[in-house]
């Protein structure tokens, strides 16, 4: 098969590379590199197998002559994390709402099949508990920046499910939740390998508001299977899917087994959301994704465990000797 993988070389995108260039799959990575990194794909990077090319997915021509060299596509470019989404509220709404428009076009006018890596921030503030695909969309006020991210993914759905409608296109909808592994980086506001690289230098781990928040960090191993699965399941087609584990852990707690899978001497410190990002930033209290659907339709389940996804993360930290991270972000 031949695929095309947007934003191949960010965190995600590059497991997923792997994971198809390992089974002998033909890959075309098509990232402007803005969040991606050539060296998370460089070892892959092969004339007849996998190739990078550098190039944005608004760019329209473009992504037209890669979707047709491909068999199918894996649209994972995207703005990332809530530090980007926060500081950079235009490049997230315009990338995100052009470029999702772009990319699913095009695989409609080349009737190309295609899988739209969406989000759990669809779900905005809606933190009841562990949240189904069919649960109601709760977003704050679109001139907080936080939540243009969730409408601009959101406008990507429902695009999606237009054209699935109206044109027949064959999409799927990934509604990734916390994901983490090795090449994840926290300069986006990602919390574990934050944690990790602090944890890592002696410093101290910085937790906003009072840790009580609560998330579900699936193996980046695992989302990569789940979105193997959803793209070559026919069952799948016009449909959305959580993918995420159901380990719930406080903030607070994650630190403190960072700590202690680490060896590190480091301190867990407080800091209030306000010192990071002014006044009137909204968090979550819980994000627990309800899988049922997926595990149902393809039989996933997660294999890799929380202490096992930090333990990958140290050791990718240790083994790449990185800097540690210099400004505070946002636990998420």
């Amino acid at each position: 098969m031949r695929y095309l993988v947007t934003g191949g070389a960010g965190f995600i995108g590059s497991h997923l590379v792997e994971a198809l260039a390992a089974r002998g799959d033909h890959v075309q990575i098509l990232d402007d590199l803005s969040t991606g990194d050539r060296h998370n794909v460089e070892h892959l990077l092969t004339p007849d197998r996998v190739e990078l090319i550098e190039g944005s997915i608004l760019d329209a021509d473009l992504v037209d002559e890669c979707m047709e060299a491909a068999d199918a596509c894996f649209h994972l470019a995207s703005a990332v994390g809530v530090q980007l989404v926060v500081s950079r509220p235009l490049d997230t709404l315009l990338g995100n709402v052009r470029g999702t428009d772009i990319v699913i076009s095009a695989a409609v006018r080349r009737q190309r099949r295609l899988l739209f890596a969406s989000t759990s921030e669809i779900y905005g503030k809606n933190s009841t508990g562990a949240l189904k695909e069919t649960d109601d969309r709760v977003v704050g006020s679109p001139f907080k920046a936080r939540w243009g991210y969730s409408i601009s993914k959101a406008f990507g759905e429902a695009l999606a499910h237009g054209y699935e409608r109206e044109q027949g296109a064959r999409l799927t909808v990934a509604r990734i939740f916390n994901t983490a592994g090795a090449r994840q980086k926290g300069a986006y506001g990602m919390v574990l390998p934050r944690f990790v690289r602090q944890a890592l230098s002696g410093r101290d781990l910085t937790v906003y508001g009072n840790g009580t928040q609560s998330r579900c960090f699936v193996h980046v191993s695992d989302t990569v299977r789940a979105l193997l699965l959803l793209l070559e399941s026919d069952k799948t087609v016009g449909e959305a899917f959580n993918v995420g584990s159901a380990e719930e852990v406080p903030i607070i707690e994650l630190a403190g087994r960072v700590i202690e899978r680490s060896g590190s001497c480091s301190r867990v410190r407080l800091v209030p959301y306000e010192d990071a990002y002014g006044e009137g930033f909204e968090e979550l209290g819980r994000r627990k994704p309800d899988t049922t659907a997926l595990e149902r339709v393809t039989g996933w389940h997660p294999s890799r465990s929380l202490d096992e996804t930090i333990d990958d993360v140290i050791a990718y930290e240790r083994s790449e000797a990185v800097e540690p991270i210099s400004q505070p972000t946002l636990a998420h």
